[in-house]
């Protein structure tokens, strides 16, 4: 089993190091990124056999070709791959990537011809870079799996291989679907924290900001820090995110906004908030995620 890896933070990283701890020295695993610090780190820490001089000796010659970049990065990676790299992949390797967003990536590989498995391990942290890392940030996670129609059988097992050898368990989706699902359930969280933090956050009353409604540090607990945890992630993640996922995020945008404006009109009434309908929504919100636990 051989590896590159194009692209090396916390995904590829973690990949690498299950890989490492499962396979063991017969894995070959080399990697390159722009600032060359995480291959730098994972081969003095033993996680990675070589840290290629270039994109090209990374992949030169490697079996599988993982793109383990931010959304936007993989459509110019693909592009590079289908133009000067194209001549240093082997016949059978297979490509395959770890963003969080399938279907522009998926199209722009089906218009190249390469042997692209798009994926997507359903796991990460708030915090970045190869330096965090794990071994165990996929096991019991589910890996989607995206076969393109120029993939063969074999680039398909590849790919499903890499998702067992790392704990996770494979699974087939279209990209749409995928896309659909993860907008609701990962990408609208990330707006979300960042719209919170726009609407209360905005402007400190010093700089402007409005003192009938004060932002007082000292008085957020619990409830904020974990409503605004995803607005302290990865920026340029969360903004290939939206680029590369836009309509399907603006759907579900819609969708609460519609709810807020439900909840507007509930805590509006001429008689005042009905505490008891208010009570209703929040025991229905609860038993319906009660429901899906």
């Amino acid at each position: 089993m051989s590896i590159a890896f194009l692209g090396f933070g916390l995904i590829g990283g973690s990949i690498a190091r299950a890989v490492r701890a499962a396979v063991g020295p017969p894995a070959e695993l080399v990697a390159w990124s722009p600032s060359g610090e995480g291959p730098a780190r994972a081969l003095a820490d033993g996680v990675l056999d070589r840290v290629a001089a270039t994109a090209r000796d990374a992949v030169d010659g490697a079996e599988s070709i993982v793109l383990a970049a931010p959304p936007v990065d993989c459509l110019r990676w693909l592009d590079e791959l289908d133009g000067p790299l194209r001549a240093a992949i082997r016949p059978d390797a297979t490509i395959t990537d770890v963003a969080s967003t399938k279907s522009a990536i998926v199209r722009r590989a089906e218009a190249s011809g390469l042997p692209f498995v798009g994926g997507h391990p359903m796991a990460g942290r708030e915090t970045t870079g190869y330096a965090s890392s794990t071994p165990d940030l996929f096991v019991g996670r589910p890996w989607v799996v995206v076969p393109t129609g120029q993939a063969t059988q074999a680039n398909v097992e590849v790919v499903e291989r890499l998702a067992r050898t790392c704990g996770a368990t494979p699974l087939h989706m279209t990209a749409e679907t995928h896309d659909a699902a993860v907008a609701g359930t990962s990408h609208l969280p990330l707006v979300l924290a960042a719209a919170l933090v726009e609407a209360v956050a905005g402007e400190p009353t010093e700089a402007g900001g409005d003192p009938d409604r004060p932002f007082v540090p000292t008085l957020t607990a619990g409830g904020w820090r974990d409503m605004t945890r995803l607005a302290r992630g990865d920026v340029t993640m969360g903004a290939g995110i939206a680029a590369t996922n836009g309509p399907a995020l603006a759907d579900r945008i819609r969708d609460v906004r519609a709810v807020l404006d439900a909840w507007l009109d509930d805590l509006e009434r001429p008689d005042g908030p009905d505490e008891r309908a208010i009570a209703d929504r929040l025991r229905a919100a609860r038993a319906r995620l009660e429901a899906l636990d």
